[in-house]
């Protein structure tokens, strides 16, 4: 499989939600935190971004300020919170990302969604998955970001570059999906999303 060839994100395309997913019934997290929350969920979006390089296709990630109050230091998807004046979702993403790193909004062209992710912090994530054509660098804002840096997305549809990470929360252990990159640990929602991106991609059940 060419990874940067058209026939390629045709097929993708046609594996994403074509419009944001709407979430209806009853959320389950990717973890049960002790006390249910009794308030809605925080609308959030993050951008699966796929970075046109002449190598072929990345995957964009951050890591994030060890400054910032809440997940200092992990990496993660440009994203954030949904704004009441985003016009959806994507709009969001691409805010974000522009906030983040100055990825240009002109240089994005969204390819779909996957499916919500409900979190134990009781965020409601959507992904927006985007084909991005860099005209300059990413210059991470060193208020909210750290260092950027991206994977080559032949390795992220590699079964064999998944491992676990444990986690402790609330006196329970909890496992998510691990991917060690030059140094970067990616686990948690991140690792979480990006396997569920992998899958999607592949055409295989998650596992």
């Amino acid at each position: 499989m060419t990874i940067r060839d058209e026939a390629f994100l045709s097929r993708l395309s046609s594996r994403l939600l074509q419009v944001p997913p709407v979430h209806a019934g009853e959320l389950v997290p990717d973890w049960a935190p002790l006390t249910p929350y009794d308030r809605p969920p925080v609308e959030a979006a993050v951008m699966i971004a796929l970075v046109e390089r002449p190598e072929g296709l990345t995957v964009l990630y951050t890591e994030r300020s060890p400054d910032l109050r809440a997940h200092s230091g992990q990496v993660a998807f440009p994203g954030g919170k949904v704004d009441k004046t985003d016009a959806d979702v994507a709009a969001a993403a691409v805010r974000e990302a522009n906030e983040e790193v100055g990825m240009r909004a002109e240089d994005v062209k969204i390819l779909g969604y996957l499916p919500t992710y409900y979190t134990g912090t009781n965020y409601l994530i959507t992904p927006v998955v985007a084909l991005v054509s860099p005209s300059g660098p990413f210059v991470p804002n060193p208020g909210e970001v750290h260092s950027v840096f991206e994977v080559p997305l032949s390795r992220i549809l590699k079964r064999s570059t998944y491992g676990r990470f444990k986690i402790s929360r609330q006196g329970k252990e909890h496992t998510t999906w691990q991917i060690d990159h030059d140094g970067h640990m990616i686990w948690g929602i991140t690792a979480n999303l990006t396997r569920k991106f992998r899958d999607l991609v592949m055409d295989e059940d998650a596992a």
